[in-house]
């Protein structure tokens, strides 16, 4: 249950005030169907959690276990400080109409903006460090991404004010150096 958990927690707050979330608040207010994008946003992190899941797993076949030790280690401390750097999310195209529906749309929109992305390079990182549990780490992190997206959607703005983003930043860099500094040293 240690890769479920882990990897809900972190992705969880991870995404607090990420370009993704950003996304989820800007398509319910244009939108308003909560329920075609959270399930968009659902089939889209399952896809690209996936792929990133796979690519952290098999990134453990190439490295041997020491240099997998220290790029992890590395990772996790640049990943802490990549999070105190609030994600700002870019001038899109979402006044037109969607042409792939509400749903399509969403899906579209978070596979793509979830590349490359904090939460997306996290799951590379997090399945690379539980490798044997690829599957678990998929799933914590797919419902990581869907408590911090899910609410923004039905509860839109008044949600952003409720929580502090930079104190979840840093309690999230902090998680992250934690484990950055573990996974140096050896442990877990």
């Amino acid at each position: 249950m240690d890769p479920f958990l882990v990897s809900t927690g972190i992705v969880a707050l991870a995404e607090m005030g990420d370009k993704t979330q950003l996304l989820a608040l800007i398509l319910a207010v244009r939108f308003r169907q909560p329920w075609p994008i959270v399930l968009g946003i659902l089939v889209a992190t399952i896809a690209n959690h996936a792929m990133a899941g796979a690519l952290g797993a098999w990134v453990t076949t190439v490295l041997g276990a020491d240099v997998l030790r220290w790029v992890l280690g590395a990772s996790f401390i640049a990943m802490a400080v990549w999070m105190l750097i609030p994600d700002k999310l870019e001038d899109d195209d979402t006044q037109e109409a969607p042409r792939f529906g509400v749903f399509g749309t969403t899906v579209i929109a978070f596979f793509l903006a979830e590349m490359g992305d904090k939460t997306q390079i996290a799951t590379v990182m997090l399945a690379a460090q539980y490798s044997t549990q690829f599957f678990w780490v998929v799933a914590g992190t797919t419902l990581g991404m869907m408590l911090a997206n899910a609410p923004v959607v039905w509860l839109g703005e008044r949600m952003t004010r409720l929580v502090p983003l930079r104190i979840v930043h840093i309690v999230s860099a902090l998680i992250f150096m934690g484990l950055g500094v573990f996974a140096l040293l050896g442990w877990g």
